[in-house]
């Protein structure tokens, strides 16, 4: 009986593990319209998909920077295709400021392009390297290097508001699948002065 009603007892705790990770839908694409809380993205795939944000929804703007910004110590996103010489090729940096540092920290798969992935790690070193640079980072449980060219875009974030979700601007959401079916998000990335989310 004891052994049976430890099943129960796993089985229960395995059930609402599952339950309490709402699957993560990422969208890419630009705003259409926001009433209320209610923003329509038109998505990169042609589709219109409604996100219900989250009444203190934090609208993060992403701005254009340069490779001279990535930095020794500073915390960074990068999503890679491929390798070249022994280092994972960047096709996009975004450098997170110190109060986001650790946000989706390792190394992981990613649905940018196919065989794209995605690193969150500090970078413990940057040297350059002909024409390119190549940074170490660093992450729990690993060590990544990361070949930065002239085709890699990098990018910011800087605080801004809900007036920056307009018609015709660039979004990156990484929305919740509720059991409902429905798209919510407690967090908005907007594309500033032409720069669109590049991740």
């Amino acid at each position: 009986m004891t052994r049976r009603l430890f099943g129960f007892f796993l089985l229960a705790v395995i059930s609402l593990g599952t339950f309490a990770q709402a699957p993560v839908v990422r969208i890419r694409g630009n705003v259409e319209s926001l009433e209320g809380n209610a923003l329509k993205v038109k998505a990169r795939g042609g589709e219109s998909m409604t996100v219900q944000l989250a009444d203190n929804v934090v609208v993060m703007g992403i701005t254009k920077a340069s490779a001279a910004d990535v930095a020794t110590g500073k915390f960074i996103g990068t999503t890679t295709v491929g390798e070249r010489d022994g280092a994972l090729v960047a096709l996009e940096i975004h450098i997170f400021p110190e109060n986001m540092r650790g946000t989706g920290e390792g190394h992981r798969d990613w649905d940018l392009r196919p065989n794209s992935k995605m690193t969150n790690a500090n970078v413990a070193d940057v040297k350059a390297m002909g024409a390119d640079r190549v940074m170490t980072v660093n992450y729990k449980g690993g060590e990544k290097k990361v070949l930065i060219t002239s085709d890699t875009v990098v990018v910011g974030y800087t605080p801004t508001d809900r007036g920056q979700l307009k018609p015709g601007a660039p979004v990156f959401i990484n929305a919740e699948r509720k059991p409902d079916g429905t798209l919510g998000a407690p967090r908005v990335n907007v594309g500033l002065n032409g720069q669109a989310p590049p991740m």
